[in-house]
């Protein structure tokens, strides 16, 4: 098993920009795909970025492309989220995920270990 932390939440105005941050620890990071989730209020977890082990592919939800970005240092056991030009709708709790696969998965199931999430508040 993986133990994730994230860290880098807060509150922004609209238009800014903010970095989530995501430790891992407790076994071999390098060999792991990792992801971005959030969950609004109310409402379904989703989607956002994923990356895979080797860091050369990544996938985007439809609703970040161009604004946010995945990146990873596998010798700092760390996977980060660049979030520019923030909108009030990506308010939400977000969550990195960690998952034993061969492609870039992006489907809650397809993860097994989850940090306990950070909170994004984008103010209009």
């Amino acid at each position: 098993q993986v133990q994730l932390v994230e860290s880098g939440g807060g509150l922004v105005q609209a238009g800014g920009s903010l970095r989530l941050s995501c430790a891992a620890s407790g076994r071999t990071f390098s060999g792991l795909a990792m992801g971005w989730f959030r969950q609004a209020a109310g409402k379904e977890r989703e989607f956002v970025a994923a990356m895979h082990w080797s860091g050369g592919s990544t996938d985007y939800a439809d609703s970040v492309k161009g604004r946010f970005t995945i990146s990873r240092d596998n010798d700092k056991n760390t996977v980060y989220l660049e979030m520019s030009s923030l909108k009030p709708e990506d308010t939400a709790v977000y969550y990195c995920a960690a998952a034993l696969a061969l492609g870039v998965p992006t489907r809650t199931y397809e993860y097994h270990s989850w940090g306990q999430g950070t909170q994004v508040t984008v103010s209009s």
